[in-house]
């Protein structure tokens, strides 16, 4: 799995002309809004982003914090804040958080001011990698459905400007990714969010894995929606294999099988159906039915 998202090539010619369009328009605008998936904030951050907005005020926007673990939440906003970074959390669909969103911009557009002899509304980019949710963030503004949105990452094309209700300038951007991950996990991590196509990787390799990370960090979540009796952990005997499990991954192919056997995902022949029990678990982490999920805490 590892060595496939590596070989992807994650820097085509769209890309480039992206980060070429931000530094383009960066001395457009008095303010930069990151958006991030509140689930994995490391991995949906984007150090190109970061590398080329230098210098400017930036709010971070926790999106689909609805389906992040609330207390790991609280304590990457209070990570952001101290980097000198405004920070929030909000349910783009929902419309959770936006009267905050509002009176920051607000305080904003008034620091601003102070320091112009002509008035402007506030002018504001939107950044972020592909299904972080820039486009649901943009039509919660707007009121209006003005950016293209869809379920698959990379929908939104080209440079749009658009105004918000309360007369503000918002630059939108089409996703960006960076050229390589210098760690495998950051890609999985975004397989398993959604923000890489399921087309280009082995979707049963990829939910084994989540079962692998769930089992380690949120068993009960895994047992309670799954309905299993317990979990197997690297070391314990194992039926189907007829030995004992010798790692993490054969303990989770284990749980997988069980997941199946739970679920009635069974091919003729009395065989594990694993690509649907695969495409279940990761639907199932997407959607929050498994229930609120952090992959990433601050202090790791």
């Amino acid at each position: 799995m590892a060595e496939n998202i590596n070989n992807i090539n994650w820097y085509p010619g769209h890309m480039k002309k992206t980060r070429e369009l931000i530094q383009q328009n960066l001395k457009l605008v008095d303010l930069v809004i990151e958006i991030l998936d509140a689930r994995i904030p490391v991995s949906s951050r984007n150090p190109v982003i970061n590398e080329i907005t230098e210098g400017k005020r930036r709010i971070i926007v926790l999106n689909k914090s609805d389906l992040a673990d609330d207390d790991s939440t609280r304590d990457w906003i209070k990570n952001f804040r101290e980097e000198g970074h405004e920070a929030l959390r909000l349910n783009c669909n929902k419309g959770m958080g936006f009267k905050e969103l509002y009176a920051l911009l607000e305080k904003i557009q008034d620091e601003v001011n102070v320091s112009r002899t002509l008035k402007k509304p506030l002018r504001m980019m939107v950044v972020g990698v592909p299904n972080v949710g820039k486009s649901s963030f943009i039509n919660r503004l707007t009121g209006r459905r003005s950016a293209k949105t869809g379920d698959k990452p990379g929908v939104t094309r080209g440079k749009q400007w658009l105004s918000i209700e309360n007369g503000m300038q918002l630059l939108d951007t089409p996703g960006i990714l960076w050229p390589k991950f210098e760690d495998p996990r950051t890609g999985l991590y975004l397989a398993f969010c959604g923000s890489i196509k399921d087309e280009i990787l082995d979707t049963d390799s990829l939910g084994m894995e989540l079962i692998r990370v769930l089992t380690e960090e949120y068993p009960g979540l895994l047992t309670s929606r799954y309905k299993l009796d317990e979990l197997c952990r690297p070391g314990d005997y194992s039926e189907s294999l007829g030995r004992e499990t010798e790692d993490e991954k054969e303990a989770a192919i284990v749980n997988m099988e069980s997941i199946a056997l739970k679920r009635g995902f069974i091919l003729p022949g009395k065989r594990i159906n694993y690509t649907r029990t695969a495409e279940t678990v990761l639907d199932e982490f997407r959607a929050g039915t498994i229930g609120r999920i952090t992959l990433e805490k601050v202090d790791r």
